[in-house]
């Protein structure tokens, strides 16, 4: 082999990040994926987005089904700690579809766990921002198969660490603010998924203290257009204010709509609790768990500026759990509150009362106004 063969050959070799980004794109775009898992083999797609004729392949297989989270599994009834496998039997696309979403349905009598592969395409399908619901097929060792259909080895369960990724800073540049503020704004990539990661450096912080930080997840409805169903928007501007009055810091700019589950499943979720869901059921009728968010990548990005120890802004114990877990010291918590209106009032009570977010003190004082 020529020695341009050999590097041309090492680039195009697959990390297992970029095995992961190209099975999700897969099934993001409405294609099926060969699982391989547990010596065995599972044809599987996702239900968001799947055609009615990639529908009717997977109904005319035999052993189909149609594979649910927990979560899901639960809202319809099922006391299952565990994904389960619906028969896809007499289903048409748009009952496969209630199936998965629709808070009125509960779950067939005939059903099993699912397979390690199904949910291994489950993950997938949440890192692709896609409804946690797939089509399953186990196909035997000898089945031929179209030289198209790409496929995924499950080494081990999508997001099963929470090492820090190999990130790079794409570009930066000092960006002045409309509140006074300017910020140095770093555009980080790598590790899975596609999608660019930003850090907000304001002043000079020294990396030999414990810094300042906000890890501030994406929220295009409050972030942006001031929406009144969260504190989103609230935090974003009191973090910047925090970080420029205490001489420095660092705000993390997430890409994590909706607790990580996507602008698309978050309007779905909206659309629940108009129905009188709160926020945590609406998004476990969808299949998705209380918060999706991950903080590697908020980890990363610190260990890339120099930054070990902080002091983290935020009312949600889980973010202290899950940058202390990527190896992220936290020293301290400083609360950062909202405006509490008429529209957040009962998002905030149940972040507070289910999520055990830090949120007592503000929401005794609003009451007691």
């Amino acid at each position: 082999m020529s020695e341009f063969s050999t590097l041309l050959g090492a680039v195009l070799s697959d990390d297992a990040h970029l095995a992961q980004d190209r099975a999700a794109a897969e099934l993001r775009a409405g294609r099926p994926l060969l699982i391989e898992a547990g010596g065995r083999q599972t044809l599987t797609a996702a239900l968001d987005g799947a055609s009615p004729s990639l529908f009717q392949l997977f109904a005319s297989l035999k052993g189909s089904a149609l594979v649910v989270t927990p979560q899901r599994a639960s809202m319809m009834g099922l006391t299952v700690d565990h994904g389960v496998a619906l028969p896809l039997d007499g289903l048409d696309l748009q009952a496969a579809k209630h199936l998965a979403s629709d808070p009125r349905l509960k779950a067939p009598s005939a059903w099993a766990p699912a397979c390690e592969p199904a949910m291994g395409a489950i993950d997938l399908c949440k890192q692709a921002l896609l409804l946690p619901a797939v089509l399953a097929a186990a196909l035997p060792e000898d089945a031929e198969l179209p030289a198209g259909l790409q496929h995924y080895r499950l080494d081990a369960p999508a997001g099963a660490t929470e090492a820090p990724y190999a990130l790079e800073i794409v570009s930066e540049a000092l960006v002045p603010m409309a509140s006074g503020i300017t910020g140095r704004f770093m555009v980080f990539r790598g590790g899975p998924a596609s999608r660019d990661q930003v850090a907000v450096v304001v002043g000079e912080p020294d990396p030999a203290q414990p810094v300042l930080v906000r890890a501030h997840s994406a929220c295009l409805t409050g972030d942006l257009f001031g929406s009144l169903r969260c504190d989103c928007g609230d935090q974003l501007d009191n973090a910047l204010n925090r970080l420029a009055e205490e001489g420095g810091g660092v705000l993390l700019y997430l890409d994590q709509e909706g607790r990580g589950i996507g602008i698309g499943n978050k309007m779905r979720a909206y659309a629940l609790q108009d129905d009188g869901f709160d926020t945590i059921d609406a998004d476990a009728v969808l299949g998705f768990s209380a918060d999706e968010r991950r903080y590697e990548y908020a980890a990363s990005i610190l260990h890339k500026l120099g930054y070990r120890k902080v002091t983290l802004l935020t009312n949600n114990p889980e973010k202290i759990g899950g940058l202390t877990r990527a190896g992220i010291e936290v020293v301290g918590r400083q609360p950062l509150f909202g405006a509490v209106t008429v529209q957040n009032n009962g998002y905030l009570q149940t972040k507070e009362k289910r999520a055990r977010h830090m949120l007592q003190d503000l929401l005794r004082a609003t009451a007691g106004e």
